[in-house]
């Protein structure tokens, strides 16, 4: 098992430092969904929920969330971020909205929690934004797809394929 980087000698929390490490280009891709009813998906598609453009306010929240992300998780460094982007999948067949999140910077330091943020803000948006006509809808499977650069090098996912954009 490898040391915990995040406690210092006193075994209490510790912002990682990073100042020795070298810039390099990392990427993070993330994943989730939010499933519904096939009513609630239906009115999503059609612009007919009563708050606006779902999928538009949930792809900005998404990528305010990235960019909040060291303010709401308290060992993540705050970071210059150089790309966000969000896409959604509205899936009929399975009657959820599979949202992904790319991320990306040169930095000391992998933007993993950032892309995660970015699913989870544009979820929970969904959910604010038709909760009035489904209380039931489920957020969840947010994962890691990949990540790239760093001293770790390459994550990717197994059975993850490319979406259709």
């Amino acid at each position: 098992m490898s040391k915990l980087t995040h406690l210092n000698e006193q075994g209490r929390a510790r912002m990682v430092d990073v100042s020795a490490k070298g810039d390099t280009v990392r990427v993070a891709v993330a994943r989730g969904e939010v499933l519904m009813n096939l009513h609630t998906l239906t009115l999503i598609k059609e612009g007919a929920i009563s708050k606006g453009d779902v999928l538009a306010v949930s792809q900005v929240a998404g990528i305010m969330g990235a960019k909040k992300t060291p303010d709401l998780i308290p060992m993540c460094h705050p970071l210059l971020l150089s790309g966000i982007d969000l896409s959604f999948l509205v899936n009929e067949q399975e009657s959820k909205v599979e949202i992904e999140a790319t991320v990306k910077l040169t930095g000391k330091t992998g933007v993993e929690m950032e892309a995660l943020t970015a699913v989870s803000l544009a979820a929970l948006t969904i959910y604010d934004m038709c909760k009035a006509v489904d209380k039931e809808m489920m957020i969840g499977n947010i994962r890691l797809i990949s990540k790239s650069g760093g001293k770790s090098g390459e994550f990717r996912r197994e059975g993850e394929g490319a979406w259709e954009k």
